[in-house]
């Protein structure tokens, strides 16, 4: 029998896949020709994620190969689906959230034959039936947001594993689920923490979701924001940009924090840094942006303002209590707005909930711009090509893309930009390697 680690049993050259007919599940009114217009709009905001789908197209480090992707299914997303085609890979595409799923982009990649399950506002047992088909196709690379593809494809078996050389993961949530099964022994194969890049930390989490959300919110209230409480749950990446955006804005921000640390940079950030028990009491617009669990719960809710706004930037929903406030809720609630739903609680208080708890920047308005995202999905392509080259080196276990692929990144996009920068001088460069020059 193979007694060789799973880390390293699994690396094996993929056998080109056969050619099947390609079933995908997709909205029945989804217009493709829709989508192609705007994913052809968003590659002229991604250059330099497209001169990589060109070099893919040249060098095909994924000939052959499968790769299962569940991501928002966006026109950006879309732009990184053909980067990795172009390497030669066969795509099977899910959305890592119903409700930022985009139809027409569905639709789009579909007619361009790529394998698509997904539709906007399917329901929980219709998500899991989607990333059930996307592994179906027995993947060797899996591209993630959140880890849903990643866990359920652990409760596939060894067998199932076996085949998977890698993956990689998006979103803060995902990494702190990735990060967690690698203490507990679960994860049996390398996974790139593409959320932990240091360029998209910058670029997608600060300044991306610092701009989306508010994009999200204004689009969702037509809210005033000026002299508006601004309550900030989380003082990470993603937290500092909305607090920022809002302080630029002319809200009065509050910052909730649990580690010292970011708290104590809140506070020289100029934020006031309060519990959220006593935030509750003060806003009158709410955002939580730290990948964890009821962070605004009933108990929160029912000391609010009446009405008060509550939204989420984080990956999942369940960071506001919902089951809590619909246990609350008096009579039906009603849509005031689009994206827009007024809950009276008992005591006659009104809470305003926007997106139904969904992340805001992508239920209520439309993600990132194309320029963040095209940063963040070079992340993923060259952690895609980084696990195949690396294929039999990398033990299982959540770990960063190196640092050296990371500068790439920045050094594509900068120049994208048009912008130049200096290198170091030969005599720099070995100053910066030596030890023994000192005080003269």
């Amino acid at each position: 029998s193979d007694t060789r680690p799973m880390s390293t049993k699994r690396k094996r050259a993929a056998e080109p896949a056969a050619e099947e007919n390609i079933a995908s599940t997709i909205a029945a009114d989804a217009d493709p020709a829709a989508g192609l217009v705007q994913i052809a709009i968003a590659e002229k905001g991604m250059s330099a994620l497209v001169k990589v789908g060109d070099r893919f197209a040249t060098e095909k480090p994924f000939k052959g190969m499968r790769i299962a992707v569940n991501l928002h299914v966006t026109k950006e997303t879309a732009v990184l689906i053909r980067a990795l085609a172009k390497g030669g890979a066969k795509i099977a595409l899910t959305g890592c959230n119903a409700f930022s799923t985009q139809d027409n982009i569905a639709a789009a990649l579909a007619s361009e034959g790529i394998e698509v399950h997904c539709k906007h506002g399917c329901s929980k047992e219709e998500y899991y039936e989607y990333v059930r088909k996307v592994l179906a196709t027995k993947p060797q690379l899996i591209v993630d947001d959140g880890c849903d593809l990643t866990v359920e494809a652990h409760k596939l078996g060894a067998d199932f594993l076996e085949n998977i050389i890698g993956g990689c993961e998006q979103t803060t949530s995902g990494v702190i689920r990735a990060k967690n099964m690698t203490k507990s022994g679960a994860l049996k194969f390398p996974l790139i923490a593409t959320n932990d890049n240091k360029t998209k930390h910058l670029l997608d989490n600060y300044y991306g979701t610092g701009q989306s959300v508010w994009d999200g919110i204004m689009r969702a209230t037509a809210m005033f924001i000026p002299s508006k409480v601004a309550v900030v749950c989380g003082y990470g990446a993603c937290g500092k940009g909305i607090a920022l955006r809002a302080k630029g804005m002319g809200a009065r921000v509050i910052v909730t924090e649990v580690h010292p640390f970011q708290a104590l940079q809140a506070v020289y950030d100029g934020f006031v840094v309060m519990p959220v028990a006593e935030a509750a009491k003060e806003g009158d617009v709410f955002c939580t942006a730290t990948g964890n669990k009821h962070i605004l719960s009933a108990a929160h809710m029912k000391t609010m303002k009446s009405g008060a706004v509550l939204c989420n930037a984080g990956q999942f929903d369940y960071e506001l209590d919902l089951d809590g406030l619909r246990a609350m809720q008096v009579g039906e609630s009603r849509m005031i707005r689009p994206n827009m739903e007024e809950i009276t609680i008992k005591g006659g208080k009104v809470i305003h909930l926007l997106g139904g708890g969904n992340l805001i920047n992508l239920s209520c308005a439309e993600g990132h711009p194309c320029e963040v995202m095209s940063t963040s999905f070079m992340g993923q392509a060259l952690a895609c090509e980084h696990l195949v080259k690396n294929a039999t080196k990398l033990a299982a276990g959540c770990m960063n893309l190196p640092e050296d692929l990371d500068d790439k990144i920045a050094a594509l996009q900068l120049t994208a930009l048009g912008v130049q920068y200096d290198t170091p001088t030969k005599e720099q460069a070995a100053y910066a390697k030596s030890w023994n020059e000192g005080t003269e």
